[in-house]
C-alpha cells in the first residue's frame, strides 16, 4: 500500500478541527432533471464512477514513526465502498437550507474524508448535489478535479500520487537518527529563520488592526448557506468603466454588500473595517506535487465605512496592487506559510489553538474557486448552478467563496445559523450591489 505524506498546510487543516468546527469545504451543485427519479439515477451513477477515482480512494492515517512523528498520510483504503460515501436524501424544497445542516456534520475520520449528498427537487424539475471534501484531502483545485471525475466529461485526469518509501521499522530509524541529526538540526534552524522572517511580517502588517466585532460570534456549531447568481457580462461592464480586475470588483461587491447587511441589521458601518483574507495560491501551473494546499494570502481592509460604490472599488484595487507588489509570502496574508516550518508534532499539539486564533488574524474570508469553461453533466443532467461553500473558522460568523461557470458567477455563502439567522438578506444585498454599481457606472 502507497501513501502520501501530507504537506505542512494539510496537515493543520486535519488538526485544527473539530467536531464543533469540521474543515471541510464543499460546493453544491444544481442539475436539471427530467424526471422524479433523476436524482436516484444521479446518486447510482455518483456510487459507481467513484470507485473509479483513484483520489476519492484515499483515506488519511496518522503516523506515529520517528521520520515523521505526529504527521499523516494519504493511503488507499483497502475497504473503501462508495455506499459510505453517496447518500440520497427525501425530496426537498429548498437545496440551500439542506446543504446548511449536512455542512454541519463533520466527516467520518477514519475513511476516505468526502461525501457526496443527493437532493431530489419536488418539482422533480432539479436535483441538486453536495459535495464534501476535507481541506486535508483537497483543496478547492482539487476538490474540483476529484468531482469532475464522476461528472461528463471527465476532463482531468488523476495526477499520479508521489510515492513515499514505506517506514523500514522503528529499530531501523532510531539507529539512524545520531548520523542525521547535524543535518535535522541545520534544517531546524534555517526553518526557524524562515518562520521569524514571515512571523515579523505578520506582526507589522496586523499592528493596530481590531477584529470587527459584527462578524465576530461565539461559535455554535451550526450552518446555513445561501447562494447569489450575477451575470459575468455586468461584472465586465463595470471593470471596463471604472477600472481594475473582475477580482477587484467581486471583491468590492463583497464591501458592498456588508455595508447595506450591516446597516440593516443596525451595526453600522462606521466602525471597524473587516479584515478580509484572500486565499492565493502558491500551486505552479501544470505542477504535479506537491498535491496538498499550497496557499498564501492577502490581507486587505474591506471599507465598508465608505458610501460612494466607486470608492469602495477603487480603495479594493489600491489595496490589492498593494499586496500584488508586495507578493504572496510578505503581510499578515502570508501566515499559511508558517505552517511550512512548523513539525508534525506541532500541528498535532498546536492545531486546535491555531483554529481560534483564527478570528484574531482576519474576520471573513472571501475566496475564489476555479472553475472549467466547458459545460458539465451528470448521466445526461445539465449542471446549471454551482456553490462553493468554504469552511468556517471558529469564531466567525461568514464566509464568502467565488467561483464563475459558463458565463455567471456564483457566489457561495456559509454562516454560523445562530449568529446570521439573516444569511438570505445578505444574499439580496450581493444582489443590490450588483445593480448599484451597474447604475453609476450606466450613468
Amino acid at each position: 500500500m502507497t501513501s502520501d505524506l501530507l504537506a505542512p498546510l494539510d496537515l493543520a487543516f486535519w488538526n485544527m478541527e473539530s467536531d464543533r468546527h469540521p474543515m471541510h469545504l464543499g460546493a453544491l451543485g444544481v442539475f436539471s432533471a427530467h424526471s422524479p427519479t433523476a436524482g436516484a439515477h444521479a446518486a447510482d451513477l455518483l456510487a459507481a464512477r467513484a470507485a473509479a477515482v483513484p483520489g476519492l480512494r484515499m483515506r488519511i492515517r496518522d503516523l506515529w514513526q520517528p521520520h515523521a512523528f505526529g504527521g499523516a498520510a494519504r493511503e488507499t483504503d483497502p475497504d473503501f465502498d462508495p455506499l459510505n460515501h453517496v447518500t440520497l436524501h427525501a425530496p426537498t424544497d429548498d437545496f440551500h437550507a439542506d446543504a446548511g445542516r449536512l455542512m454541519e456534520r463533520p466527516l467520518e475520520r477514519g475513511r476516505p474524508p468526502w461525501e457526496a449528498h443527493v437532493l431530489p427537487g419536488e418539482d422533480g424539475m432539479s436535483f441538486a448535489v453536495l459535495f464534501k471534501f476535507h481541506h486535508a484531502l483537497a483543496d478547492g483545485l482539487r476538490a474540483l478535479k476529484l468531482a469532475a471525475g464522476v461528472l461528463d466529461p471527465v476532463d482531468l485526469p488523476e495526477r499520479a500520487p508521489r510515492v513515499i518509501e514505506p517506514p523500514r521499522g522503528l529499530l531501523s530509524d532510531v539507529r539512524r537518527l545520531p548520523a542525521r541529526m547535524p543535518g535535522l538540526f541545520r534544517d531546524a534552524l534555517s526553518d526557524v529563520g524562515r518562520a521569524l522572517d514571515i512571523g515579523a511580517s505578520l506582526a507589522l502588517s496586523t499592528l493596530g488592526m481590531r477584529p470587527c466585532a459584527a462578524l465576530t460570534s461565539a461559535p455554535s456549531g451550526t450552518r446555513r448557506t445561501a447562494g447569489v447568481v450575477l451575470d459575468i457580462d455586468d461584472v465586465h461592464r463595470v471593470r471596463k468603466s471604472a477600472g481594475g480586475t473582475v477580482n477587484d470588483v467581486l471583491i468590492a461587491v463583497v464591501a458592498g454588500a456588508l455595508r447595506r447587511w450591516l446597516d440593516e441589521r443596525g451595526d453600522g458601518s462606521g466602525g471597524v473595517a473587516p479584515r478580509a483574507l484572500i486565499p492565493v495560491s502558491r500551486r505552479r501551473p501544470r505542477t504535479a506535487q506537491p498535491q496538498g494546499n499550497r496557499l498564501s494570502g492577502y490581507l486587505i481592509r474591506l471599507p465598508v465605512g465608505e458610501p460612494d460604490p466607486l470608492g469602495r472599488l477603487e480603495t479594493v484595487r489600491t489595496a490589492m496592487i498593494r499586496n500584488k507588489d508586495a507578493g504572496p509570502n510578505r503581510g499578515a496574508g502570508a501566515v499559511a506559510l508558517l505552517a511550512d516550518h512548523v513539525p508534525a508534532l506541532g500541528h498535532r499539539l498546536g492545531g486546535p489553538l491555531v483554529g481560534q486564533a483564527a478570528r484574531l488574524w482576519f474576520d471573513i474570508l472571501v475566496t475564489s474557486v476555479p472553475l472549467p469553461g466547458l459545460g458539465l453533466r451528470l448521466g445526461g443532467h445539465e449542471l446549471t448552478e454551482v456553490y462553493p461553500l468554504a469552511p468556517l473558522a471558529p469564531g466567525q460568523a461568514l464566509a464568502v467563496a467565488i467561483s464563475t461557470y459558463r458565463g455567471r458567477v456564483h457566489y457561495g455563502l456559509v454562516a454560523d445559523a445562530e449568529a446570521v439567522p439573516d444569511l438570505d438578506r445578505f444574499a439580496h444585498a450581493v444582489s443590490a450591489e450588483v445593480e448599484t454599481l451597474l447604475a453609476v457606472c450606466d450613468g
